[in-house]
């Protein structure tokens, strides 16, 4: 029995720090697919079976503790950034610079009634207290890697020690949770939402609004002014990206490609952007019913392929240099990346991972196929060196000081921002650097988990010496309270503004407020509250700027105003 008692008390051994993480990890993710209201705190559970592991006793060295959390939070906050890096600057077009500056605005709020309740409710002479503040802010809004951003800063201002601000966290995150969704719902109230009209709206935009949806069509040849010219210069004509995948003419069935010159009466099937469809129409001539593309097809041994870019040597390159269509008589119709179909413009950039549909002769699509690689066994290996020359530079990158007027420290972005920036930096431009940027979705998922309960629980396990003190004995009501007014004060002002003065729909207004809250319960209820893909395309569309926010600003709030 002596071994059982030494594996549990001696906190030097390795085996003991293994035992600890596991322990608190299991027991955490565990609980935390408890459901009460149908709400879950899902892996955040993990902070507090830390919190309960250290109040006990059950602990370690905190030199290990502090390595610990620092490596998940990096993992966690790096594998964030190479998600959204793609979408970042994507996010700020059309109606997003909108919705961005909307989430923008309620972070501010949120900090705005932080000090508020500071000032109004704490000791404002007590050091302590600010602190905890900033960490009841993060526990409100259900951001995680914010309160590692400030528990870094911290230590900048704190050097002999920082309070320990995820007992405030702590506090706050479960009424953080269920107050996203009540004020979201509450705002249905206020502006007095039609959730059918809402729906409705929804089918009729999706109607109207195709983005880059690709579009099949087949056209007879009509407009005098096509004959005799090509296809590079019907498409310069037009100013629209178009692609030509079966030619008919004199009953022979070909692959066009750029120099290919039309006649009166050919027959096309063609492939754009559904948006372009009509003008398309109305300058080549009518769109017809047409079987000779299949039937030519099964003759001539042309084949559609969907094929998977897998290459290293591919990323990056664009689909007009390749000259598929002059070299090797085939044609790339569309491009699904991230389950996303996307029409095959000449200047897509092709990344590692994108499935693309290519029509041809059989023998030359095999051809192409080599050229991209098409081989799903390589994307199954990781690209680790491209992870962690990213953690790399972003260290370096988050290490240095700039010094900024009136701030008693120069500002460092840290272990947080640092690595946060550089993986939203590779994941959008990697592939001009020759990095392949491309991980599976099932692996982001992992890494992104395992940092971010590593973090949580170490987190817990350092603060749960002193929870009981400072919570039960302390302050811990007046954090809860706090905590529900920094979350629902912001949405409901917020949201309101979007729907009344900006008249988004409600189910989009949803999605926002929950990427700004970078709440995935929030999003899950709104996601079954509507059979379409608003809600999921407001989250994503604010999410990445909401991220990125959150940790730069819980950094200016602590080097700004805790070490005054």
């Amino acid at each position: 029995m002596d071994w059982i008692i030494n594996l549990f008390t001696n906190t030097e051994s390795v085996a003991h720090i293994a035992l600890l993480y596991a322990i608190v990890i299991a027991v955490g993710v565990y609980l935390g697919k408890i459901k009460i209201g149908g709400i879950s705190l899902g892996v955040t559970f993990v902070l507090f079976a830390g919190i309960l592991a250290g109040h006990v006793g059950f602990t370690g060295p905190k030199e290990i503790l502090t390595f610990v959390q620092d490596f998940g939070l990096i993992l966690f906050v790096f594998m964030i950034g190479m998600q959204v890096g793609p979408g970042f600057f994507e996010s700020f077009k059309k109606g997003g610079v909108t919705l961005n500056l909307l989430s923008a605005t309620a972070i501010l709020l949120n900090i705005l009634v932080m000090f508020g309740c500071y000032y109004l409710f704490f000791d404002t002479s007590n050091p302590q207290n600010l602190p905890m503040m900033v960490g009841t802010l993060y526990g409100a809004v259900t951001n995680t890697p914010g309160l590692g951003a400030a528990n870094e800063a911290l230590l900048s201002v704190f050097p002999n020690g920082a309070p320990s601000i995820a007992n405030g966290y702590a506090c706050a995150y479960p009424l953080g949770v269920v107050g996203i969704i009540g004020a979201t719902i509450l705002i249905k109230y206020i502006t007095r939402v039609d959730m059918a009209a809402e729906e409705e709206q929804l089918n009729e935009e999706e109607a109207a609004n195709p983005h880059a949806k690709p579009h099949n069509m087949h056209l007879r040849v009509e407009n005098a002014y096509i004959a005799g010219r090509t296809l590079r210069e019907v498409s310069e004509f037009l100013n629209r990206d178009i692609v030509c995948s079966r030619l008919l003419h004199n009953g022979e069935v070909s692959i066009p490609n750029s120099k290919t010159t039309f006649e009166v009466g050919d027959e096309l099937l063609v492939v754009c952007a559904e948006a372009d469809a009509e003008a398309i129409k109305a300058f080549i001539g009518p769109e017809i019913d047409a079987e000779w593309d299949r039937e030519k097809d099964e003759v001539q041994h042309f084949v559609s392929r969907r094929i998977i870019v897998t290459r290293p040597e591919m990323n990056g390159k664009t689909l007009g240099k390749m000259h598929f269509s002059s070299v090797y008589g085939v044609n790339v119709t569309r491009i699904s990346r991230q389950g996303m179909d996307l029409f095959a413009s000449r200047n897509h950039h092709f990344h590692v991972g994108d499935r693309v549909m290519v029509v041809g002769p059989e023998e030359n699509v095999n051809r192409v196929a080599e050229i991209m690689g098409n081989s799903v066994k390589r994307l199954d290996a990781p690209n680790i060196a491209t992870i962690f020359i990213g953690i790399m530079v972003g260290i370096i990158f988050g290490s240095l000081p700039f010094a900024i007027p009136g701030m008693p420290v120069p500002l460092k972005l840290g272990i947080a921002g640092g690595p946060l920036i550089i993986a939203i930096l590779i994941g959008r431009f990697g592939y001009r650097m020759k990095l392949v940027t491309y991980t599976t979705t099932s692996a982001n998922m992992m890494l992104r988990e395992i940092g971010l309960v590593l973090f949580l629980a170490s987190v817990g396990i350092k603060a749960g010496a002193g929870f009981w003190d400072t919570v039960v004995q302390g302050d811990g009501l007046k954090y809860v309270g706090c905590g529900f007014l920094i979350t629902i004060i912001p949405i409901l002002i917020v949201g309101t503004i979007a729907r009344l003065k900006f008249k988004f729909n409600y189910f989009t207004i949803m999605g926002m407020l929950a990427g700004t809250y970078t709440d995935p319960p929030a999003l899950a209820y709104a996601n079954a509250s509507c059979s379409k893909e608003a809600p999921a395309v407001g989250y994503s569309t604010v999410y990445p700027l909401s991220m990125f926010l959150r940790i730069f600003t819980a950094q200016i709030v602590v080097l700004f105003f805790c070490g005054a």
